[in-house]
């Protein structure tokens, strides 16, 4: 946190590890925050965070007058809301995929409590996105604006949004929920971040404050090569917004999230230094490569709730789904031999639990876990018979391992914290991530389970998951990981810019009509 009349940017205590859209709540004495697959809120008074829910990721989110709060998720069906309090997470929008909708982001409340802006991601080719408005009385809802991301409402009767990098404004009747005069532009180009998201915040007195980006160039980041020191040797393939990377089974193809204002999966040959589409219809995201290479399991909301689906790796065929359930889903992995997959499914009263489900057959899903904490992360072991995965029953987030099918207890394994655990191919070791630091525990699995202390390979800021799933990958020789880096297109933001009295600029640029 800054004031606006200082120079220095102090951390707030009890946000380590945080990420993902800040926000504050109305009377500004509180913080709301993201960190490590819950929502919490931080008095700036000082204080312990308090929990307010579960839910992989954010994509916006507001904090009302009324206290509630509004949120958008990776893998939630549309916008959320729930009391600042905490207690039971509502949905108020659902994913219209027969109209083609993809996924729904950044909720804002209008004054009055009674409406809210949000965007609409939309499926086929292209970050394609559109600003509606929802009325709450009614559950009507209506586009605004055909060509825009990140709205936010001003009290000098605009809508200030971002279109390819470009701050923009259109007047706003706020009784009638209706656009009164055409968008024009209002400012330099603004950072975008990916989702859609863009670097710039507003107050109701009028100061802006933005970060400066390129027109048209969101930022990209780059795939690279790991080794043991954490030095890293990019790929050839161009900088995206890159997630999930998962390598093939035979070394040659890469299967990785591609994010934008709708995520699809995208499939880079390394030999030929191509890179190609495998998915178009719906949200996409979380790869896995079935052990024969011929096929890749990934999520996706082309149903409405987020679901695994199946499709030949080399783009023929159709898509085949898997699961079927209401809940929205995490991803895990494939069993070596090919029968089984194993996922998280968050439900809104029992929380994430581990599930398996039969590749062939009647696919009939079962429970493998079931706690009153949080189980996620399930990755099973090379030979089939052990299952990692990430918990919170101690407080926070803790790698363990359970044998597969069972039955047996728990092993734990990290010891100060542990999220995205990965097995090596020959199933000696076992990695996994604390915040930066890359963590390796050697493993024995004869004449039993035994897994070593766990030591520091690295130290080094790659990107890190949106949730405790892996957001790398390990090469077969065990000595390379393949990850994510910052950077692309767009150097590193270096400074943050501060507009006071903003509005008059606004109020001449964009007259009210």
């Amino acid at each position: 946190m800054r004031s606006l009349d200082s120079l220095e940017a102090k951390p707030i205590p009890g946000t380590e590890g945080a990420s993902c859209t800040p926000f504050f709540s109305p009377d500004g004495q509180w913080l709301g925050f993201y960190s490590q697959g819950y929502v919490k809120k931080v008095s700036l008074q000082g204080g312990t965070p308090v929990t307010l829910f579960s839910v992989s990721g954010l994509v916006g989110a507001n904090w009302g007058r009324d206290g509630t709060i509004v949120f958008a998720s990776p893998n939630f069906d549309g916008i959320g809301k729930v009391s600042a309090s905490g207690g039971k997470v509502e949905n108020i929008t659902h994913v219209d995929v027969n109209n083609g909708e993809a996924n729904h982001r950044y909720p804002v409340l209008l004054p009055g409590g009674k409406a809210m802006l949000f965007a609409i991601g939309l499926s086929g080719g292209g970050d394609q996105v559109q600003i509606a408005v929802y009325r709450f009385e009614t559950g009507e809802r209506r586009v605004l604006i055909k060509d825009g991301t990140y709205p936010i409402y001003v009290p000098t009767g605009h809508i200030v949004y971002i279109r390819e990098g470009q701050m923009m404004a259109v007047p706003f009747d706020l009784r009638k929920l209706e656009i009164t005069g055409s968008p024009v532009p209002i400012a330099e180009t603004v950072r975008e971040s990916g989702f859609g998201a863009a670097q710039f915040a507003l107050s109701d007195l009028g100061s802006l404050a933005y970060v400066p980006g390129l027109a048209g160039s969101p930022s990209g980041n780059t795939l690279v090569w790991v080794d043991r020191n954490g030095e890293f040797q990019p790929l050839e393939a161009p900088p995206r917004l890159y997630m999930f990377p998962k390598i093939s089974p035979d070394g040659r193809q890469l299967a990785v999230t591609v994010r934008g204002l709708k995520d699809d999966i995208w499939i880079y040959d390394i030999p030929r230094d191509t890179i190609s589409r495998l998915t178009f219809e719906g949200n996409n995201q979380a790869p896995a490569w079935a052990p024969d290479g011929k096929k890749i399991l990934f999520l996706s909301n082309r149903t409405g709730s987020l679901n695994l689906f199946a499709k030949l790796s080399d783009g023929g065929g159709s898509e085949e789904q898997i699961t079927k359930s209401e809940h929205f889903f995490l991803p895990g992995s494939i069993s070596p031999d090919g029968r089984f997959t194993f996922y998280v499914e968050n439900h809104p009263t029992l929380g994430q639990d581990i599930w398996m489900s039969p590749l062939a057959g009647d696919r009939r899903p079962s429970i493998f876990l079931q706690t009153p904490a949080n189980e996620s992360a399930p990755t099973i072991s090379p030979d089939g018979r052990w299952l990692a995965y990430v918990s919170t029953e101690s407080g926070r987030f803790e790698v363990y391992v359970r044998p597969f099918p069972g039955p047996g207890g728990k092993l734990q394994i990290s010891r100060e914290g542990g999220t995205e655990p990965v097995w090596a191919r020959n199933g000696r070791e076992l990695f996994y991530r604390n915040g930066n630091k890359m963590m390796v525990a050697d493993i024995a699995t004869t004449p039993s389970f035994n897994a070593g202390i766990p030591r520091l390979l690295f130290e080094r800021r790659y990107e890190r998951s949106p949730a405790v799933v892996a957001n790398y990958d390990v090469a077969a020789d065990g000595q390379h990981f393949l990850m994510v880096k910052e950077g692309g297109k767009e150097p590193p933001p270096s400074q943050i810019n501060v507009v006071v009295n903003w509005f008059e600029e606004l109020k001449e640029k964009a007259p009210e009509k």
